[in-house]
């Protein structure tokens, strides 16, 4: 995969330089290139932003250099098809971890990192000849630039590209992977400050262990993110899955998941 950002910070995005992504960039398996906006300004102070038409507080981004930078991304490379340009924005859909995995699949990413009070809109209008633009932003609240919403979908996207992650298993059992999040983990020594590990993962019962995993991710998705169990399908839930639901403070009713606090005694649970 070929991932270009364009941004007046490249620094910013040196962490990109470490870790898993580092070391898959290294071996080839992702080719990940910053572009500097302000090599494609012509004033000696390397301006990238104006006052806004209209009126208001703060500043916009110009669109000059955006095309230019725009325009050298895409002429070097040439023969890949329209690639992806994914804009960092409030106003756009909420990453996820399928937008995660859809973004995988994809051959060319860009990312464009913007500042002050945006980009100028009629960059955005100018970049659908050249590129598939989909708004995208982390989470609802404000952020000084995308820098930090480009590093955070950089590394959800490129770990889920084969031979980036060393065991490709793990990423089958991650928050979000099936609906649920992860379910607890621990490790050595099995009794730590007078706290110990569950009995049931120290048996050897793999069976019983997945269970309990099973339970423990029902249970934490239940407490921490109660909206995720409607997307359940209740259609594939066996009767534990149920039981465990149940204790959660979930039932199903006619084939739909709902809170017990709603429910009708007068149906079967």
């Amino acid at each position: 995969m070929r991932i270009d950002v364009v941004s007046i910070f490249p620094e910013y995005l040196a962490p990109l330089d470490l870790s898993l992504i580092g070391r898959a960039r290294e071996e080839g398996i992702l080719n990940l290139n910053v572009t500097n906006l302000r090599d494609f300004t012509t004033d000696r102070h390397h301006k990238v932003d104006d006052t806004p038409y209209g009126g208001g507080a703060g500043m916009v981004m110009m669109p000059e250099p955006w095309g230019q930078a725009l325009d050298s991304v895409r002429a070097s490379a040439p023969e890949a098809a329209k690639p992806i340009l994914i804009v960092p924005s409030p106003a756009g859909a909420v990453f996820d971890q399928q937008m995660a995995y859809d973004f995988a699949e994809e051959d060319h990413l860009v990312f464009a990192c913007g500042r002050y009070e945006g980009i100028d809109e009629r960059v955005i209008d100018y970049a659908r000849e050249n590129f598939t633009v989909i708004p995208v932003s982390i989470g609802d609240y404000v952020l000084n630039g995308g820098e930090v919403a480009v590093m955070v979908m950089v590394e959800a996207i490129a770990r889920l590209i084969p031979g980036v992650i060393g065991n490709p298993e793990s990423l089958v059992e991650e928050s979000h992977s099936d609906v649920l999040l992860e379910y607890p983990v621990y490790t050595k020594p099995a009794a730590w400050r007078g706290r110990e590990v569950p009995e049931v993962l120290l048996g050897g019962n793999h069976q019983r262990v997945a269970r309990f995993r099973r339970d423990e991710q029902i249970r934490r998705t239940a407490t921490r993110r109660p909206d995720l169990i409607n997307l359940l399908d209740a259609a594939k839930l066996n009767r534990k899955d149920r039981d465990a639901l149940w204790h959660a403070g979930f039932a199903v009713v006619d084939g739909e998941i709902i809170a017990k606090s709603q429910l009708d005694w007068t149906k079967e649970s």
